[in-house]
């Protein structure tokens, strides 16, 4: 990745639930080509983070930048997702009925219309970056199965895919390996390591071993504000922290 600088900068955002303050005056940053961890206890605000920056929640207060666009706080999903940020959630959303290719080929960013759809043939290009992502997220070998029959963690690795199909230069990605095996874990480890190096990912994830594993810097959320930042080791040895996430000893 060529680009420098913040590819995502929240800054002041606070988003409030009938009362309850999720985010609070939080401002969050991260760079181009970087994969980031966010953790926290339950209700610091990390998936409600992620909402905001897809566009699924509106702040009450603050901005979110991306990139070199103005303030996107405003913008519907779909524009969003347009400019390049895409999100896979904790239970994958994907076509079950259709093979694994199919599902890589239907989320292609391209002209999505009936008639498209119907009678559109695929560019050398366009099927070259399907096998490219068949073959990074471990599934070249499957094109043709249903996606229903996958196991967990293979659903996971397709729906993470599927978001790198549309051209994402952002994702955000929540609990990727809750519910797998540990060698589904390995490789979910090893396949964002290698999403990162042409594209920023940030991660929501409770499993601390896994976050040491492939982790760099880490971003601790509690009660919507950023508590710490750091590589894990800093993170687990700061106070606060200890205190109020990892517990003491």
């Amino acid at each position: 990745m060529t680009e420098h600088g913040s590819i995502i900068y929240v800054e002041d955002l606070t988003v409030s639930f009938d009362g309850f303050v999720a985010l609070n005056k939080l401002n969050f940053f991260m760079d181009y080509g970087e994969l980031r961890f966010v953790i926290g206890p339950n209700g610091a605000g990390k998936t409600t983070l992620l909402d905001v920056i897809c566009g699924k929640v509106k702040p009450t207060k603050g901005r979110v930048i991306f990139g070199r666009d103005s303030d996107i706080s405003t913008y519907r999903e779909h524009e969003i997702a347009h400019l390049g940020i895409g999100r896979k959630f904790q239970t994958p959303s994907i076509y079950l009925h259709h093979t694994v290719r199919e599902n890589i080929e239907l989320s292609l960013k391209q002209d999505k219309s009936v008639w498209a759809t119907l009678f559109r043939r695929l560019s050398s290009e366009s099927e070259d970056r399907i096998e490219a992502v068949l073959d990074m997220i471990g599934l070249a070998e499957k094109p043709h199965q249903i996606a229903g029959s996958l196991s967990h963690g293979e659903k996971q690795w397709l729906e993470i895919g599927m978001v790198m199909a549309q051209e994402a230069k952002l994702l955000l990605i929540d609990e990727p390996v809750a519910g797998m095996t540990d060698h589904e874990t390995e490789k979910t480890g090893i396949l964002l390591q290698t999403i990162a190096k042409e594209r920023s990912v940030l991660v929501i994830e409770h499993d601390m071993e896994f976050v040491r594993q492939i982790s760099n810097k880490v971003s601790v959320l509690h009660e919507g504000q950023l508590l710490c930042e750091g590589s894990v080791d800093e993170v687990q040895n700061n106070e606060e922290v200890m205190e109020i996430y990892l517990g003491r000893g």
